[in-house]
């Protein structure tokens, strides 16, 4: 999401925004769309022996990875905690606030600006981002945190504040309201995410693989925020919990055209986040490799995250492509599969398409159920 100051920065004056929200295009994960000739004219830098080859991906979680998970906070709510666990969860340190009284958001649908109250605005995303079907507390978690990214995202200038798409959050309107989403908005009726006082950046993602990232290793250039920093997802045990890819070292290629020096032979990684998300590597070509972003390659080859290990399969064999980072692949435990759910549809840019096989939950034991009362956060608004 992202939002606008604009001509409503008055009633915000005595709410200032905690963290500057880098620029960084959709708050979740789009995959890019290769035509037939771009992908053709980069067959070229593969030509020869390393065709053979296969370029396997194994990796964990959709999307960007930072802030509140929401299979995560499914997870959580099944488990009995309440929206204001969840939140205190995925926001370390934070606190409930209100939004200014007559806050309104500024929507831009297809060409046209809506003005519209804050909460009829919500009412608006939430059954669009979350299936109906799922908990009440998850509900309201996604509620209080598209309400408060609404307040403190800035997508359109002094024009709009937010998109109606996945470049800020999906806003569908009233055809898309249900009883029970339209009761999780009710329930938590103008209660936004805050920092130290002041209304905080609360990004939202589809799956966290069991953990997630602090936000300087996601989106780079952003200064460390303290509520966004890296914590443990337990209860994570959706559909892209796990998954794998396997392509050709032609269509690698062919993704990575620009960055290839010579002919396409592997990817290396040098730097991980926490979680552990790639935060920079380089493309090997036959004359030199070239620096990438983990994000930038996440993007570039189609996956669903940015948490990823290449091996390169010859044969029936698969070796594991150089890794520099230190941080050997792992397999955090996800909540036992029949304790939490059969993968539930998502709706919106959390079901969007993705380029990848999902194998679903593996091995690790049940996480441990733990009582509410020791999960770590900050306090419940009076």
């Amino acid at each position: 999401m992202r939002t606008v100051s604009g001509d409503r920065s008055a009633r915000r004056t005595y709410l200032p925004i905690r963290g500057r929200v880098p620029n960084i295009g959709s708050t979740y994960h789009r995959l890019r769309v290769w035509s037939p000739a771009a992908v053709a004219a980069a067959l070229a830098l593969s030509a020869g022996p390393a065709t053979a080859s296969t370029l396997v991906i194994s990796g964990a979680g959709e999307g960007h990875g930072v802030g509140m998970s929401q299979d995560g906070a499914f997870g959580y709510a099944q488990h009995g905690y309440s929206f204001q666990e969840i939140l205190a969860h995925y926001y370390v340190g934070t606190a409930l606030g209100r939004a200014p009284a007559g806050s309104y958001v500024r929507v831009l649908v297809g060409s046209k600006v809506e003005r519209m109250p804050l909460e009829r605005y919500v009412r608006g995303v939430v059954a669009a981002e979350m299936p109906s079907s799922w908990p009440l507390a998850a509900l309201e978690a996604q509620a209080v945190a598209s309400r408060t990214y609404a307040l403190t995202t800035h997508a359109g200038g002094s024009r709009f504040d937010v998109y109606s798409d996945t470049r800020s959050q999906v806003y569908r309107g009233v055809a898309a309201e249900t009883a029970q989403t339209n009761a999780a908005v009710a329930a938590t009726a103008g209660l936004i995410v805050t920092y130290g006082g002041a209304p905080a950046t609360t990004y939202f993602f589809a799956s966290s693989g069991g953990m997630t990232e602090n936000v300087e290793n996601v989106f780079l250039g952003a200064a460390p925020e303290p509520w966004l920093r890296a914590v443990a997802d337990p209860y994570d045990a959706g559909p892209a919990f796990r998954w794998q890819l396997s392509m050709s070292f032609a269509t690698a290629a062919a993704r990575l055209s620009g960055l290839v020096r010579g002919k396409f032979r592997g990817i290396e990684i040098l730097r991980r986040g926490v979680s552990p998300r790639i935060v920079s590597a380089e493309v090997l070509g036959s004359t030199g490799a070239t620096p990438v972003s983990g994000p930038e390659l996440e993007a570039r080859l189609g996956l669903a995250d940015s948490w990823a290990y290449f091996g390169v399969k010859h044969g029936a064999s698969v070796i594991a492509e150089p890794d520099l980072s230190g941080q050997p692949p792992s397999s955090p435990s996800p909540a036992s599969p029949s304790s939490v759910r059969a993968a539930a549809p998502r709706s919106a840019s959390a079901r969007r398409h993705r380029r990848v096989t999902v194998t679903g939950p593996q091995g690790g034991t049940p996480a441990p159920v733990r009582p509410p009362s020791t999960l770590a956060g900050g306090s419940e608004a009076g």
